[in-house]
């Protein structure tokens, strides 16, 4: 089955759903639709100009931001699609903690037009992935529920066993940016089979500090990778805090 025709089923399947499961809007919670015209039109993007590496946006003409500048981080570019609050920030702790799966695919959507036009020469979409234990507590990893519709719409190789997460590893939220650094150093191993010699898109569902994205980063390049761009559904920035992120 090629690509298009195999979207085209993914995408018929969750509309057959939705007729005998009616849904519910997973920013605004409005009966009718997963993600609904008014909160499409309400989700914030990040501003021009942009960081050539990390994609924050920028209060002046230069082409770096500050931490970038002074650590930069492995990928060779971070994009992200919108900025981390409502909706998009209540439909992915919706996605992320109330197992609102279906949100997944309805986001992806979405995502699709955003990814095609970075332009990035990406063969395969890696999802960060979960710990052991969290991945038994929760069931999913909602960062898959986006990366695979969006690789069968984009034509590029969803590969969630790439990528493992082979230290447990605590909750970013609330750590600085050195702890976060920290807290995810060493935590990642990569399967050289599947990204030797690949153009990797690595793929999460927020970006605060770019600690999680850099050392998954780093350790594909460890196993071959040719090269690694990051994307996100969303980008906290500073106003967001490091507590709640």
């Amino acid at each position: 089955m090629n690509t298009s025709l195999a979207y085209f089923m993914y995408r018929v399947a969750w509309g057959s759903l939705d007729l005998i499961f009616p849904p519910t809007c997973g920013g605004c919670g409005q009966p009718g639709s997963r993600w609904c015209k008014d909160c499409q039109q309400r989700v914030q993007h990040l501003v021009e100009p942009v960081c050539d590496v990390c994609g924050i946006s920028l209060d002046d003409d230069s082409n770096l931001c500050p931490d970038c500048r002074r650590a930069r981080p492995r990928y060779r570019i971070l994009r992200s699609w919108s900025l981390f609050d409502d909706p998009v920030r209540t439909a992915l702790h919706k996605l992320k903690y109330r197992r609102d799966v279906a949100l997944g695919d309805a986001l992806a959507v979405h995502l699709v037009e955003f990814t095609v036009g970075l332009k990035c020469p990406a063969e395969m979409i890696v999802p960060v992935p979960l710990g052991k234990k969290r991945s038994q507590e929760r069931g999913y990893n909602q960062v898959s529920l986006i990366a695979r519709p969006l690789a069968l719409a984009t034509g590029m190789a969803f590969a969630p066993d790439a990528l493992s997460r082979v230290r447990e590893t605590r909750s970013q939220v609330g750590l600085s940016k050195m702890e976060r650094r920290a807290n995810v150093s060493g935590a990642f191993q990569a399967r050289t089979a599947h990204v030797s010699g690949r153009f990797v898109l690595l793929m999460d569902d927020v970006a605060t500090t770019g600690s999680t994205l850099s050392s998954c980063a780093e350790t594909l390049y460890g196993a071959g990778a040719r090269d690694v761009f990051a994307l996100t559904v969303s980008r906290a920035m500073a106003h967001h805090g490091l507590d709640s992120v």
